[in-house]
Formats: C-alpha cells, sequence, structure tokens
C-alpha cells in the first residue's frame, strides 16, 4: 500500500513539474522575456534649428531664411523612424538684398498671392512616411533617405530626398538640401510654364537647406 502511494506522489509530483514553465532556455516557455525597444519621440528645437531657403533666376538669385513653427522625431534605439515639422511661412526673410525698400517689396512679395499666400497659409508642414537607412554610408555623408508630405498653399505632394542623421543618447540631428518644384503648389509667378518672356524667367525649383535638432525636453529643477 505504501509502495502504491509513493507511486501515484511520483506520478503526481511529475505532472506538476511538467507543467510549470521552463526557468531558462530558448524554449517557448522560457521565463526570460525579450523587450523591444521603445521609440522614442524628440521634440525639436526650434531655437537650434535652421532653414535657409535660395531661389534662382535668369540672372541672379536670392536667398534668406524662415523659421520652424515646432516639430518632432521618432527614433527607436539609434534609428529614425519618422518625424514632422511645420514652418511658419510668415516669418521669411530676405537677407541677400540690404537696402531697406528694396529688401521689404520683395518680402512683401513673396508673402503675397504670387507665391506663397501667407495670409491664407500662415503654415506649411512636412511629415515623414518613410525613413530608409543607406547602406554603408560613409562618414559625413547622407545616410538616410527620407520620403514624405510636403504642405504649401494647402497643396500636399511627395518629395524624396537624402539627409544625413545622427542620433545620441537624447539627441537627434538631421540635414539636408531639399529641392522643391513650386509648380506643384500654384506658385507659377514668372515660370517658364506661363510663356515668361527668357530673360524674366524665375525657375520652378527653390532650394531648403535644412538642419533639424531634436532632444529630449529638459526638466526644470524646482525650488525645494
Amino acid at each position: 500500500m505504501k509502495k502504491q502511494l509513493a507511486l501515484v506522489g511520483g506520478l503526481a509530483l511529475a505532472t506538476i513539474l511538467n507543467a510549470l514553465p521552463v526557468a531558462a532556455g530558448n524554449g517557448p516557455m522560457s521565463a526570460k522575456t525579450v523587450v523591444a525597444a521603445a521609440a522614442t519621440t524628440l521634440p525639436v528645437n526650434t531655437e537650434r534649428s535652421t532653414m535657409k531657403w535660395n531661389a534662382k533666376k535668369v540672372g541672379g538669385e536670392h536667398y534668406g531664411s524662415i523659421k520652424l513653427a515646432d516639430g518632432a522625431l521618432q527614433v527607436n534605439g539609434n534609428k529614425l523612424t519618422g518625424g514632422s515639422f511645420a514652418i511658419n511661412m510668415a516669418s521669411i526673410v530676405v537677407e541677400d538684398i540690404t537696402r531697406p525698400e528694396s529688401n521689404k517689396r520683395l518680402t512683401d512679395h513673396l508673402k503675397s498671392d504670387d507665391f506663397f499666400s501667407t495670409e491664407k497659409f500662415e503654415t506649411s508642414t512636412f511629415k515623414i512616411t518613410k525613413a530608409t537607412p543607406i547602406s554603408k554610408a560613409k562618414a559625413g555623408e547622407a545616410n538616410y533617405t527620407i520620403t514624405g508630405d510636403l504642405t504649401i498653399k494647402g497643396i500636399t505632394n511627395p518629395i524624396t530626398f537624402p539627409a544625413t542623421v545622427k542620433i545620441a543618447a537624447k539627441t537627434a540631428e538631421a540635414t539636408a538640401v531639399i529641392e522643391v518644384d513650386r509648380t506643384k503648389y500654384d506658385i507659377k509667378y514668372r515660370s517658364g510654364l506661363v510663356g515668361t518672356a527668357a530673360d524674366k524667367i524665375i525657375y520652378d525649383t527653390f532650394t531648403i537647406d535644412l538642419k533639424l535638432v531634436a532632444e529630449a525636453a529638459s526638466k526644470s529643477v524646482g525650488s525645494r
């Protein structure tokens, strides 16, 4: 009788042990848990970020700056996964003309309906839809191909460009020179597409030299 009880007890113990999850190893019931790295959103520091524009015409060019309104970059570990930013179109500045009257004349024209219609469309935006690392990119060269939706004057078009991205513990920096076809956003003043005289043409593309600096928000230290 004692032997039968011992046998039953042994079988019960074996059943319990087999039902428990494995404490170690690579099996599906392993107690080891693999935790995926969490994506992080880093706000763009608009004071440290810059945006320069350059537009060429027959016989010359104009250039200047414009301010970012806000933005953010999404990173996962050391990879850029997404992001967006908004541009304050009313902040456009002309830097190549030093005479105040002439400078104001061009600045006001750029804000008018011939160009960016800033009273109607105060903000332009860009949103990343795809960030693809460039394989074997050399140091200092573009290491990402960025694709996203650029919205100007309420019109959205996809755009793709190379970018150089640097990611540290709590910061990310992205630089790029972006070429924009203004005619896709209904900006056709003096475009060759509308029959402008050859010596008065403003080229259809302009460039944006962009530097985005994003960083974790600093925590203010309260008084004790």
